[in-house]
């Protein structure tokens, strides 16, 4: 039988796309993840916030509500917030959605927004069902803790994985680092397999086995891999590029800071120069703490499982 999956380049390696009736959609949607590689995603509120974060050097903003004093249900930005952001800067803009909500994914479509991330850490909308990502022409962003449910998520067509860590506003990026590092970890133990026992570790994390057989012959996630959660100074940002990552998120308690031009200007630079320590420390001079102390987790959300094997429950 003729293989009619569709194909895409990723650093001149071939990747299959999941979902044969959408062969070039997909293609294209991953080619437009990749021209975010190498850069970092600003969270925002306000115009005023995305007009620092582009003049900063970031890649793409990512349309947030402020963080709500009180507990309530977080959902799609205002679309009024989004044409208003789009209407001021010329970076790509991306906004969420709640897990499962296709039609808020409909609505920013719509809309017009460049990206598209299906958001765990809003409310969820669905417990048991994801977006099916391959019904838009729009790229989606998703989020990970552990590499089964990363690939889970490409095999529903999403163009960009974000493993999450911490995502209280504290600065702390210990579960960013331990998640990045169970990724990158377990890619390591796949491309060391047999082929036959590729079958056998697919089942034992959950993961789709075509796109995990992917995975061993790239030695690396099939799409763009950004890392997310605590993320607010230049060290943090080079340290998730060192560990492998392809770009970071950066939250918008950066704008808490004295300068917030500087503090994302800074992280920019970090994420471009990685590897370069003396730049590093340069650009880690002389700045302000992003946050002042960290935030109140409450028992209720700290005991939440973000990943969706027990029966799909965040």
């Amino acid at each position: 039988m003729a293989d009619e999956s569709a194909v895409t380049v990723y650093n001149n390696n071939a990747i299959s796309d999941p979902n044969k009736k959408n062969k070039s959609n997909f293609s294209v949607k991953v080619s437009l993840a990749q021209m975010l590689r190498g850069g970092a995603i600003v969270h925002v509120t306000n115009v005023d916030q995305a007009k620092i974060a582009e003049s900063a050097g970031a890649c793409c903003v990512m349309v947030s509500e402020p963080v709500q004093s009180v507990s309530g249900i977080s959902r799609m930005v205002d679309p009024d917030v989004i044409k208003q952001i789009q209407r001021s800067v010329g970076v790509p803009v991306m906004a969420k959605a709640r897990v499962g909500h296709f039609v808020e994914a409909q609505i920013l479509e719509a809309v017009g927004v460049d990206y598209i991330d299906e958001n765990e850490l809003v409310a969820v909308a669905d417990e048991d069902n994801f977006i099916n990502k391959h019904n838009f022409q729009v790229p989606f962003v998703c989020g990970c803790r552990n590499l089964g449910e990363g690939l889970r998520r490409v095999r529903e067509g999403a163009a960009m994985i974000r493993t999450q860590g911490d995502w209280s506003g504290s600065g702390d990026i210990v579960d960013t680092v331990r998640n990045v590092r169970d990724v990158m970890g377990k890619i390591r133990v796949l491309t060391n397999m047999d082929e036959d026992e590729v079958f056998a570790f697919a089942k034992e994390l959950g993961a789709p086995y075509d796109i995990l057989a992917q995975t061993k012959q790239m030695g690396r996630l099939p799409v763009v891999h950004f890392a997310s959660g605590g993320i607010v100074t230049p060290a943090d940002a080079a340290l998730m590029l060192q560990l492998g990552c392809d770009g970071v998120f950066v939250g918008s308690e950066v704008f808490n800071s004295v300068d917030p031009y500087k503090t994302v200007r800074a992280i920019v630079q970090a994420v471009r120069n990685y590897n370069d320590a003396h730049i590093l420390a340069k650009v880690s001079t002389g700045l302000n703490d992003a946050v002042a102390g960290g935030s109140e987790v409450t028992d209720a959300m700290t005991s939440l499982n973000l990943d969706d094997n027990n029966g799909g429950r965040y």
